[in-house]
């Protein structure tokens, strides 16, 4: 595979596919002071398909291109608190599984120790088993989530989970 990673520019093509396709969800269950995640296995498997964002994506971060961006990272730097929040990793289908967002998510991480974060935060959805995994995989941890976030969107009856690690 031939891409080249780069920081992100307003003329990236940012449109790419973020659907994805799990055999699993989180079913959340809250008490009065914590809450669990329990795999369950979905039949037939969930296919997620995002609506698409009418908010302007941040232009803080890194795209992975050949002929064209085939993944990319935003990024904001939560200056008060020190915190890097990633907003958005998304990566082409047809390019997932091979690295790309590891080597995305490690420019991040990068850029925000260099501007003094001390912590790397994410959010995702209970549904997004496949992401959580790969999240667990590059060092993040399950740090809370809110059963409130989804109300009222195309997403409801999900559950928002965020994630951190430590820059």
């Amino acid at each position: 595979m031939d891409l080249r990673y780069r920081p992100m520019t307003s003329e990236d093509a940012l449109d790419l596919d973020d659907t994805f396709t799990t055999d699993e969800v989180f079913e959340v269950t809250t008490r009065p002071l914590g809450f669990a995640l329990t795999p369950v296995p979905v039949s037939p498997p969930l296919t997620k398909v995002f609506p698409p964002d009418e908010d302007e994506l941040p232009r803080d971060g890194f795209v992975a291109v050949d002929s064209a961006v085939r993944g990319f990272v935003s990024v904001e730097l939560a200056e008060w608190h020190a915190r890097l929040v990633l907003r958005q990793l998304t990566v082409d289908p047809a390019h997932r599984g091979r690295g790309v967002g590891r080597a995305l998510v490690d420019l991040a991480l990068g850029w925000g120790r260099e501007r003094g974060a001390r912590t790397a935060w994410l959010e995702t959805s209970s549904v997004n088993v496949p992401a959580v995994r790969a999240y667990q995989r590059m060092g993040f941890a399950l740090c809370g989530l809110d059963v409130t976030l989804y109300r009222g969107t195309p997403s409801e009856g999900e559950v928002a989970l965020y994630l951190a690690r430590e820059l």
